[in-house]
């Protein structure tokens, strides 16, 4: 079977309907409601047009969600050459997209899209990360590591939404409930270092995100340099 990318639209007579309202208000819902909610009957009622209309259009669920997945890539801000600073504001670029459609971070987290922007937004970050190395292998395993790090840091933060939903209880509340337990942990200095890191943690997740990307920037200099 052909992949979406590949295939001739739909074309039809009237332009009551569209690939692209029908994957405008897919979005919508996703945004809203999260993917569990998103079928194509409900993307037909929201359209107040009927399930075998959009299969015209689109052949299945997945081929809807491949242009999901692509439709909300963005463009980037433009290169400067310098590779550390470009990947830097590549990462945080992926990271505020991702937390900005909570559904796309798990989507992706096996196989790409494949589509035009998607491939758009992978030239961009190779070309970000080439001052780094003539080698594209090394090129695009530091693409690769920072994405799977912006997915972790993401996933990690949707996680602590999902549970402040599903208890009712933010996390300085929740930190407030555990508070007590913690004290004696620390007083009872079996766990020194344990005790040191809960001290330590405080930051929010956008710095934890700046925090440990850095650390991520700064192997990947150093892993150049002792390969050269």
């Amino acid at each position: 079977m052909s992949l979406i990318w590949d295939r001739e639209p739909y074309r039809p007579k009237s332009q009551a309907l569209s690939v692209q309202r029908i994957v405008d208000a897919s979005i919508a819902i996703a945004d809203a409601e999260g993917l569990d909610a998103l079928s194509m009957r409900r993307v037909a009622a929201e359209l107040s047009t009927g399930t075998t209309t959009l299969y015209r259009y689109v052949d299945s669920r997945d081929d809807l969600l491949n242009l999901m997945a692509d439709a909300v890539q963005d463009s980037h801000v433009p290169l400067t050459g310098d590779w550390r600073a470009d990947l830097e504001a590549y990462a945080h670029h992926e990271r505020e997209l991702w937390l900005r459609h909570t559904w796309l971070a798990p989507l992706l987290a096996s196989r790409p899209s494949l589509g035009p922007n998607w491939l758009r937004g992978l030239e961009h970050a190779l070309a970000a990360a080439a001052p780094l190395t003539s080698d594209i292998a090394a090129t695009a395993s530091a693409v690769g590591l920072i994405r799977d790090y912006v997915r972790g840091a993401v996933m990690r933060e949707l996680a602590e939404k999902e549970t402040q939903r599903r208890t009712g209880q933010t996390e300085d509340q929740w930190r407030a409930t555990v508070a007590p337990y913690l004290r004696k942990v620390i007083e009872s200095g079996a766990y020194p270092r344990v005790s040191q890191m809960t001290k330590a943690a405080d930051r929010s997740p956008a710095e934890q995100f700046s925090f440990g990307l850095r650390r991520i920037l700064t192997g990947i200099a150093d892993s150049q340099q002792t390969a050269k």
